[in-house]
């Protein structure tokens, strides 16, 4: 069966190959990649994978460029394509010829596209004849990503606009925006497939109103194949009272609660930490970083000042997946306090590792961490309704609430010792199962030949 994945970035096990720079993004696709190609013998697949690649890699006057991989696991065949991918709020019509010109060289029985956040995946959905043939994999769900954007966030820090927001046409209500339109044409693809996989039961429900034709598969992900290969946080080997957030370079991750929950913790634990992966976007030392400070890392800068943070917050840069393990590990605790998450592959990892965690109850989480049992789950981000003064003083109320009740948790999860360590053995066994490579390759396999044969989803999870 010839299979041609449409993934977002170009996965760091290609980007490798090439000799390119790779990003940490989606990088547990390379789990599934490295199965599907070890097992070829097996499934007989010829698997081609299509991504956004830079323009260095592209021969002259060419809009797509081939490679063909001979890794040590089998034969891959890699199509590099153009796309504007810092605009993906913006269709552009060309992607559609360019979608054509690839299903025409692999002539797949099949497509399966990685996630609905940008252009390519509307034009692969309009332009592939057979949409019973189609598959589309959820990832986030950037028109319900639009809604809980702000996370909260005061009005006054909302309209906040730097000379970095105004240059690049990126405040934080442009950004919000942009994941409107990007909502626009991911509602639409969704609507053109035949087949959708999922993870979470709010994901399924979602989906099922802009798509009740489509048959729904739920598909747990392998995670990087750092997070297998040995590694189980130990109480006694970790910082104490450190806690680690995985991003909060947007306001959506919501690095604003947790630096707000940050005294009633220190109240409590004056020793506490708070490191946070990713770059930086509070810098201000030199005239250009102040250039390139957004309105989020004004606002996050004042948090960390009003709250005397200074010293207690720590940005941890771009990390490796190897590093970002050796973090998990190294931390007391692990906290997903985004407004809104599917099932952040964040917090799977933590689980897997066995590490403490407390995340916001919101979008699918509940799927895949159960409260009470693998660790703490306190009430996140909830929509309000309008009022007719524009709810500014109900949505202040939140943002001290979400954050009381953030703290609250992390306090609880030190507390008791012994309970902590319930929850970090409940959770890597959650996680094992969730994430078991076999069984989730085994199950990818399945979706194929079911797609393929036209046969139904055997737990009946029709849209």
């Amino acid at each position: 069966m010839k299979v041609l994945w449409l993934c977002n970035v170009m996965i760091p096990r290609i980007a490798e190959e090439l000799n390119l720079e790779g990003t940490n993004k989606e990088g547990w696709i390379t789990g599934m990649m490295d199965t599907v190609l070890r097992k070829q013998q097996e499934n007989a697949l010829e698997l081609s994978i299509a991504f956004p690649a830079p323009k260095a890699m592209f021969p002259a006057d060419h809009d797509i460029c081939r490679r063909v991989l001979q890794l040590d696991q089998g034969t891959l065949t890699c199509y590099g394509f153009y796309e504007q991918t810092d605009h993906a709020e913006i269709y552009d019509q060309r992607l559609e010829e360019t979608m054509r010109k690839i299903i025409d060289a692999v002539e797949p029985d099949l497509v399966h596209c990685f996630g609905t956040e940008y252009p390519h995946t509307l034009a692969m959905a309009r332009v592939f004849p057979d949409k019973k043939r189609l598959l589309i994999g959820l990832q986030g769900i950037c028109a319900l990503c639009a809604e809980a954007y702000f996370a909260n966030m005061p009005e006054k820090a909302v309209r906040k606009v730097t000379l970095r927001d105004s240059v690049r046409r990126d405040s934080l209500r442009e950004q919000q925006q942009k994941f409107v339109k990007r909502g626009v044409m991911e509602k639409e693809a969704i609507s053109l497939a035949g087949n959708i996989t999922g993870r979470t039961e709010w994901d399924r429900l979602c989906t099922r109103k802009w798509n009740q034709a489509a048959r729904y598969f739920n598909m747990d992900e392998i995670l990087r194949p750092e997070f297998y290969q040995g590694g189980r946080w130990e109480q006694g080997q970790c910082i104490p009272h450190s806690i680690f957030v995985s991003q909060g370079d947007y306001p959506l991750k919501g690095l604003h609660y947790m630096l707000l929950a940050m005294p009633a913790i220190l109240a409590k634990y004056p020793d506490a930490a708070l490191y946070v992966a990713g770059n930086s976007i509070v810098k201000d030392k030199t005239l250009k970083q102040r250039c390139k400070l957004s309105g989020y890392g004004k606002y996050l800068r004042r948090l960390i000042k009003e709250n005397h943070l200074q010293g207690k917050v720590t940005f941890l840069g771009k990390l490796t997946a190897a590093q970002m393990r050796d973090r998990y590990l190294s931390s007391s605790v692990f906290v997903c306090c985004s407004s809104l998450e599917n099932s952040p592959n964040s917090l799977g990892e933590a689980m897997l590792l066995g590490v403490p965690c407390v995340s916001a109850d919101v979008g699918g989480i509940p799927s895949l961490f159960a409260d009470g049992e693998d660790g703490i789950l306190y009430e996140g981000y909830r929509a309000g309704k309008p009022t007719k003064s524009g709810g500014r003083e109900e949505n202040e109320k939140q943002l001290k609430a979400v954050s009381r009740r953030l703290a609250g948790a992390v306090i609880e999860m030190w507390r008791d010792p012994e309970k902590q360590k319930e929850y970090c053995k409940n959770a890597r066994n959650h996680a094992r199962k969730t994430h078991n490579p076999e069984r989730n390759y085994q199950k990818l396999m399945e979706i194929y030949a079911k797609i393929r044969s036209g046969g139904s989803e055997e737990d009946g999870k029709e849209l």
